[in-house]
């Protein structure tokens, strides 16, 4: 008898549903097992089996993580309309004053997402592991799984801090906590482990994949962080890890709006995207932000939310000149191509989007908060909406990373070492000119002020404003709404007391209060 392995069986049962679903196709090859020593050969045998840890990706964005990076910090916000739409029980509200708690449910999906992303890795990771397969596939395939792992421990490294590190599919032990530099070092051996195994090619058959360009750019990420994060920086790391994926295949979009077009995988700017289709978890982000008369205007089909929008003072600091603000944000009267006028809201309001929110007297909740009118505010328009689209998700992918955050990295890097400000500069107005589309509002010299402000208006609306703003030491100060100072805990969210339900392990980040049982 022939051995059947965890990776054979799990095959087995995709073909048997496979066959099901055609069962009227006569010509169908009839499976009942696959010996291990035949498995393994084909690309499309081994990208069935690692599918489902590229797709926890689509937890990151537009999903709470998302709300997360951007609510907290200045970026966005979700207000609450009239007649309390969008309320939810604070949870948005408190995201913009600070106030949240371990119960806020948008941590608790935060935090779920990434368990559910690593003990996904780690499933996989177990099953390859086991299979008997060609030798240098399997070493490749493993440093993939390993490098998914990775990006999920820098979620929680960024956001929670501390967090159990598991590697293991197998063990049973319920694990403790490790703290976020014990995790630190894991994610960095990780990846300098994997990196130079894991493919090179910048082609649509990588396109998606966690290739060598992704590793790089997210050691990238954890150096340019590594002061906050350890207490140590590592500003040479980061440069280092940039002049890495800019020496690969990757370019620059001379058209900035080409990595957030409907077909967007054409972009050889996006390094790691989280791959979209209407038919498998589509992007959702125009159900989100637009609301419920805007796709009349846009040509579309929809049934949409009105819910996140960006907040004032982020939208205010674009320059007009700048394609980059009509690019991003929805804004001004939106017109029904039937008849030529503004729409009229439910309300009976013109449907303009406004830059600025009015609180409407009477409805103040906590001081500042309370309800606005459904138009208001600036909505995402970075992702282009599909014409014609009926009832649908979009196939926009989003990119975790593309190439314009790694040129600012390394220009930030440079600037913190107070070193080669011509080269800094240089990065800088390669994407402010193309923001611009002329050279006339290049810099001749520039700040890390100057360089705050760029990231700002590259990376709207991707994930990039928390982190920025810890980093600059801008996340505590009073803000839109919240005019006092923030505790110091709060850099990092809590720990859900779901979580230690599950788990009596897990300990309170300080500054919070001990769950419940303890």
């Amino acid at each position: 008898m022939k051995k059947i392995n965890r990776l054979s069986l799990i095959w087995v049962t995709m073909a048997f549903f496979v066959g099901a679903i055609s069962c009227t196709n006569l010509n169908e090859t009839v499976y009942d097992t696959i010996p291990a020593d035949q498995f393994g050969k084909k690309p499309a045998e081994i990208n069935a089996i690692i599918a489902p840890m590229y797709k926890t990706l689509k937890s990151v964005w537009p999903g709470d993580i998302f709300l997360l990076s951007e609510q907290t910090g200045d970026m966005a916000m979700t207000p609450t309309r009239v007649g309390g739409d969008w309320w939810d029980g604070g949870v948005h509200m408190e995201m913009k004053l600070h106030t949240w708690q371990a119960r806020n449910g948008l941590i608790r999906n935060s935090w779920n997402a990434c368990m559910s992303g690593i003990t996904t890795c780690n499933r996989i990771y177990a099953t390859i592991e086991d299979a008997e397969m060609d030798a240098e596939l399997k070493k490749r395939t493993l440093a993939e799984i390993r490098g998914i792992r990775a990006f999920w421990y820098y979620i929680l490294i960024d956001y929670f801090g501390n967090a159990p590190l598991v590697a293991d599919y197998e063990s049973t032990e319920l694990p403790g906590m490790s703290t976020r530099k014990q995790m630190y070092d894991f994610v960095i051996k990780e990846l300098n482990e994997i990196k130079d195994i894991l493919r090179t090619d910048v082609t649509g058959e990588s396109y998606s994949k966690f290739t060598q360009g992704v590793a790089y750019t997210l050691l990238a990420k954890m150096y340019l962080n590594a002061e906050v994060w350890t207490g140590t920086p590592n500003w040479q790391g980061v440069i280092d890890a940039a002049d890495k994926v800019m020496s690969l295949d990757y370019i620059i979009e001379p058209n900035w709006k080409t990595s957030f077009e409907v077909n967007n995988q054409v972009s050889k700017e996006i390094i790691l995207p989280i791959a979209f289709g209407k038919a498998d978890g589509g992007n959702h982000m125009h159900y989100r932000t637009l609301h419920y008369l805007d796709p009349i205007a846009l040509g579309m089909n929809i049934g949409t939310w009105n819910g996140v929008s960006a907040q004032p003072g982020y939208v205010k600091q674009f320059d007009d000149a700048d394609k980059r603000k009509i690019g991003s944000f929805l804004i001004g009267p939106m017109i029904n191509p039937a008849t030529g006028q503004v729409l009229i809201t439910g309300h009976s309001r013109p449907l303009i989007h406004t830059i600025d929110f009015n609180i409407i007297p009477g409805t103040e909740r906590q001081g500042m908060w309370g309800e606005v009118h459904q138009e208001e505010g600036a909505r995402v328009n970075k992702w282009v909406f599909e014409k014609g689209l009926s009832n649908s998700h979009q196939e926009n992918d989003y990119a975790i990373f593309r190439l314009a955050d790694v040129y600012l990295m390394k220009a930030e890097a440079l600037l913190r070492l107070g070193r080669d400000n011509a080269e800094a500069t240089r990065l800088i107005n390669v994407i402010r000119e193309r923001g611009y589309g002329n050279t006339s509002h290049n810099y001749t010299s520039v700040t890390l002020d100057n360089l705050l402000l760029e990231r700002r208006l590259e990376l709207a609306w991707e994930c990039s404003n928390r982190q920025d703003m810890i980093r600059f030491g801008k996340f505590l100060s009073p803000g839109y709404l919240r005019p006092q100072q923030s505790a110091a805990h709060l850099l990092l969210f809590p720990i859900p007391e779901s979580a230690w339900e599950t788990n009596n392990k897990l300990q309170q980040n300080p500054g919070y209060p001990p769950f419940s049982g303890q």
